[in-house]
């Protein structure tokens, strides 16, 4: 989640004094509980997303979870963000807020997107639901977007560029008709909300790095079946919509860069909940 939208990872991207935190064993330790944390939010929503509920009693869920187990959501508040967390349905692509006035149908897509805060550590991850029976075609534009964070994924390995995450994203993307929102980007996390790096998931980058044991970062691609511009709703000035009015998905992990072999994935067990 980006929440500030271009200006916000503008800002971060002029900042010469931020610094990559490499994080240590006790902090990656940290982070991967509140990913956990975030990863069995969502787990518990999803057998709430059913047609006829509403946004609102979804965010009301997941922020008693959340204050359950003895940690804070971290939108909540969060540059005036009202809610525990983004609901974003159909043609939203992301910062979705939810109220009492979006009933979920039958045929909705719907991303739930969920940060938490544990001993002070932030997990973020989000996923797709199917409300009731779907459409082939909204479904396989969830399988391409699970699909481009799985091709993101594999590019995060000691000693990689960060800009082929992006390049990644976009081959497949692309190459099953879809595009990629360039206006929204995964960013470092665990000690606070946004941190460095600035991850695109295309195949431009602001700054590029060589990844590193420690780098721990979201990577979280927004995929539309349409054009790759997003529009902002005036009376909220968050929800972001794409231009054409057509499907978005997005799925999102916090992973670590591990010394050999693939990155550790901290909130794995959204993995579970994953369906086309």
């Amino acid at each position: 989640m980006r929440p500030i939208f271009v200006t916000f990872a503008a800002a971060m991207a002029n900042d010469s004094n931020r610094k990559i935190i490499i994080k240590t064993p006790e902090q990656i330790a940290g982070i991967r509980e509140s990913g956990k944390l975030a990863a069995s939010t969502l787990a518990y929503l999803k057998p709430l997303v059913q047609p006829g509920i509403t946004t609102a009693y979804l965010d009301k869920k997941c922020k008693e979870f959340i204050f359950d187990h003895q940690a804070l959501p971290a939108t909540l508040h969060y540059h005036s963000f009202p809610s525990s967390c983004c609901t974003s349905i159909n043609d939203v692509v992301c910062h979705g807020i939810p109220d009492n006035k979006t009933v979920l149908r039958d045929g909705d897509i719907l991303n739930i997107d969920v940060t938490t805060i544990y001993n002070g550590y932030f997990g973020d991850t989000c996923t797709m639901f199917k409300v009731g029976e779907v459409s082939a075609y909204a479904s396989n534009l969830m399988k391409v977007a699970k699909c481009c964070l799985d091709e993101g994924l594999k590019q995060c390995y000691n000693g990689n560029r960060l800009s082929n995450i992006g390049k990644a994203i976009e081959k497949h993307a692309r190459a099953n008709g879809c595009s990629v929102v360039f206006e929204f980007c995964g960013h470092g996390v665990g000690l606070s909300f946004h941190e460095e790096p600035e991850v695109c998931h295309n195949s431009e980058t602001h700054r590029d790095y060589t990844l590193k044991p420690g780098m721990v970062f979201t990577v979280e691609p927004m995929i539309n079946a349409g054009k790759a511009r997003t529009k902002i709703d005036k009376w909220d000035n968050w929800t972001a919509r794409t231009i054409d009015g057509k499907l978005s998905a997005q799925y999102e992990h916090t992973l670590c860069i591990t010394e050999s072999g693939g990155p550790e994935i901290l909130t794995l067990e959204m993995e579970d909940l994953v369906e086309f």
